[in-house]
């Protein structure tokens, strides 16, 4: 297996030097899946106190990132967690549902960022300045971080939902469109969690329908 890179911090420290404290990294998890919540994170991290491999949390084995995930609520100077069900993913879009996380996470900081660097996702209005990343969880270590305490978060979310509807297996797929997931969807149909504007929702649901009316 090729080693990752941990993401520096380069855009932390620039801001450090010019007098910008307060940088927030902020990140998503959970556009693609077919089923539960969009989760984002907003983490601030203090220059004195830097969290030391931190990398984006798909190239973290799951140990690994719950280890980070303990380091991060411990060390780091805030952490905000924005959740959005799939109620309201299905209402407004997923694009706008993440920008909601996004928005609830830094609202939940319990002390304002001064710059927020996203994951390239722009977001309105905000009372600071942001800068927004192509590959964000890469190359901004802040970044990574919120990728790692959202993914963990979602995890834990949609291995709940598996306990409450087990014929789905989302405690392996997470709710991704899985051959075993679409087979379920395929058998059962939609639960009650399923993001009902996803093709991969609907297409199942309507022959689920179908099959059940002949």
């Amino acid at each position: 297996m090729t080693p990752f890179l941990s993401a520096p911090y380069r855009y932390e420290a620039r801001a450090w030097r010019s007098g910008v404290g307060r940088v927030a990294g902020l990140d998503e998890v959970g556009r693609g899946p077919l089923a539960g919540p969009v989760v984002a994170a907003a983490v601030i991290i203090a220059p004195e106190r830097r969290i030391r491999r931190l990398a984006d949390s798909k190239l973290l084995r799951p140990e690994r990132r719950q280890e980070l995930f303990d380091a991060i609520h411990k060390q780091a100077l805030a952490v905000g967690i924005g959740i959005v069900d799939h109620e309201t993913i299905d209402r407004v879009n997923i694009l706008e549902a993440t920008r909601l996380a996004m928005l609830e996470a830094l609202g939940r900081l319990p002390i304002p960022p001064e710059l927020v660097i996203t994951d390239f996702v722009a977001l309105p209005d905000l009372p600071c300045p942001q800068r927004n990343l192509v590959d964000g969880d890469v190359r901004c270590a802040t970044v990574a971080a919120a990728s790692i305490v959202a993914k963990v978060t979602r995890d834990r979310i949609m291995v709940a939902a598996d306990e409450q509807f087990p014929e789905y297996g989302f405690a392996r797929h997470k709710g991704y469109g899985t051959a075993e997931h679409l087979a379920a969807l395929d058998r059962y149909g939609p639960c009650p969690i399923h993001r009902r504007t996803f093709a991969g929702v609907w297409r199942q649901g309507e022959l689920f329908v179908l099959e059940g009316e002949d």
